[in-house]
């Protein structure tokens, strides 16, 4: 568990924002190739964000989520996925820090 609750849940949102936005700007381009790359920079960029906020263990956890496979073949549905399998693990782990946060009076 961090050491510093109030800043690994501070990243983790900015995060969870930023993530969003790409959503966002890539559902309003329809450019779905140009977002999926800005996705993965996001992606390496949180990594290391949340192995320095919130320790190793959640940093490589992260690192080890992966979309499934997509069968739809609609490029927009196929990217809200990929947005989808980041958001839901941060927003899990938003949740439990802001649990352990709380339990401990922090």
């Amino acid at each position: 568990m961090p050491h510093d609750l109030p800043k690994s849940l501070a990243v983790i949102q900015q995060q969870l924002k930023e993530l969003d936005l790409l959503a966002k700007q890539t559902l309003e381009d329809l450019n779905t190739v140009a977002g999926t790359e800005r996705v993965a920079k996001w992606k390496a960029k949180t990594v290391a964000l949340l192995t320095e906020a919130a320790g190793q263990t959640e940093g490589q956890k992260f690192a080890a989520v992966h979309p499934g496979p997509s069968f739809t073949n609609d490029l927009v549905e196929e990217f809200t996925d990929l947005i989808d399998c980041y958001r839901t693990p941060l927003t899990v782990l938003s949740k439990r820090l802001a649990q352990t946060a709380r339990a401990s009076g922090s």
